[in-house]
């Protein structure tokens, strides 16, 4: 009987052992960082503090707008801290030495959005729970829905940094994404002026961008005490924007020859 050599495992396919180790690498590689840490975790806190504060005499726009906020913040931050780190990998030759590996597209993208995801998961909540217990961010809607959105948000964009990444050659291109990215986004979500107000160019626009259904989710949760119908819209066309995105990010990973 002749023995047989146990096949590798197919680079292509997602496996969950290589997935985890790669998500456990990235977050060692965060718990050395601290403020990395800061940025993802104590930053949109601190934003949402001051944005309390600035509206102290007028607690209702704090109410109007803090919502809308809670979810933008995250989205920033994880878009610029994943675009940025997953760079790093990329010109430091890592992510080129994992690519020679078994390790399959599938599994490095995963691991990454794990490894984010679970610091999305520490930043939603320390946000929302801040907003709503602290600072008193009146909302309507259970609260645990607002925690939904936010963590969709932070998903979408760790899903965009990782996305970005691939185009930028350094840590400042990385940067110059972002009023690309994600300033079109801001101004046309309905923050400043509502989406229907708007010239009807800018509205189809609008229509199509992840961040204004991000928006119209928080706003759901405002003023709606029970999950509407729109509000599962949102939150399922969020998601899948993320899911969308990590997708076109594990089709742009590839090896860089020199």
């Amino acid at each position: 009987m002749t023995a047989t050599t146990p096949t590798a495992p197919r680079a292509g396919a997602l496996d969950a052992s290589r997935t985890t180790a790669t998500a456990a690498r990235v977050l060692r590689q965060l718990r050395h960082d601290p403020r990395t840490i800061a940025l993802m975790l104590l930053v949109p806190c601190v934003m949402l503090v001051l944005l309390r504060y600035v509206f102290d005499g007028s607690p209702h726009t704090f109410d109007d707008i803090g919502a809308s906020l809670l979810g933008i913040f995250p989205l920033i931050t994880m878009f610029l801290v994943t675009s940025i780190a997953t760079l790093r990998e990329r010109t430091s030759g890592t992510l080129e030495r994992l690519l020679a590996m078994p390790l399959g597209k599938a599994d490095l993208i995963a691991g990454y959005a794990l490894a984010f995801g679970t610091v999305a998961i520490i930043q939603s909540a320390l946000a929302t729970g801040l907003s709503v217990w602290v600072l008193g961010l009146d909302v309507t809607g259970s609260p645990w829905l607002l925690l939904l959105v936010a963590l969709l948000d932070a998903l979408l964009g760790t899903a965009l940094g990782l996305f970005v990444s691939a185009f930028a050659a350094s840590e400042f291109q990385a940067v110059q994404f972002m009023p690309a990215v994600i300033f079109p986004q801001l101004l046309l979500c309905g923050l400043f002026a509502p989406r229907s107000t708007m010239h009807p160019a800018l509205a189809a626009i609008s229509d199509v961008l992840p961040m204004s259904y991000a928006v119209d989710g928080m706003n759901q949760v405002l003023h709606h005490p029970d999950m509407t119908a729109t509000f599962v819209r949102d939150v399922l066309i969020v998601a899948g924007c993320a899911l969308l995105v990590l997708g076109l990010g594990a089709a742009t990973l590839r090896r860089r020859t020199r």
